[in-house]
């Protein structure tokens, strides 16, 4: 795939105002996935379903955020960040990201809902600079 420097957002797609959302097994791979998640993704829900979540993950994410994700709700804590997803034509989408376990009736961890919302340009901006020189430092 041929990545390309061009955004899509939320308004674009037809999603503005709904919750993006999917849920993910303990080791990542999907389990659900609404409809504007598979908008903003460009994928349908069949190419995802059963695929590790980082199928969306952009090249300019440092390994470092996700290192965080994931100790962060192994211990049962709700994670909360910014990122920058990449579509299935290549382009590339932020949301700011909600991720927190869930668990079954016996109070069992059995995976993880994660639900996003759009970023502000502020934010984009802000988050573009600092996960740059995050980038820089894991070389």
């Amino acid at each position: 795939m041929e990545i390309k420097n061009e955004e899509v957002t939320f308004e674009e797609v037809g999603v503005a105002n709904r919750p993006i959302i999917s849920k993910t097994d303990l080791k990542g791979i999907i389990t659900y996935v609404n409809t504007p998640f598979c908008k903003l993704a460009g994928y349908t829900k069949e190419e995802l379903i059963g695929k590790p979540h980082n199928i969306i993950r952009h090249p300019d994410m440092p390994k470092e955020v996700f290192k965080q994700l994931w100790e962060t709700i192994e211990k049962n804590q709700q994670w909360r960040g910014f990122i920058k997803n990449l579509r299935k034509d290549g382009k590339y989408y932020w949301v700011e990201t909600f991720i927190e376990p869930i668990f079954d009736e016996n109070n069992k961890k059995i995976g993880y809902i994660s639900v996003r919302k759009p970023v502000s340009e502020e934010d984009k901006q802000k988050y573009s600079k600092i996960y740059e020189e995050m980038r820089k430092e894991e070389q």
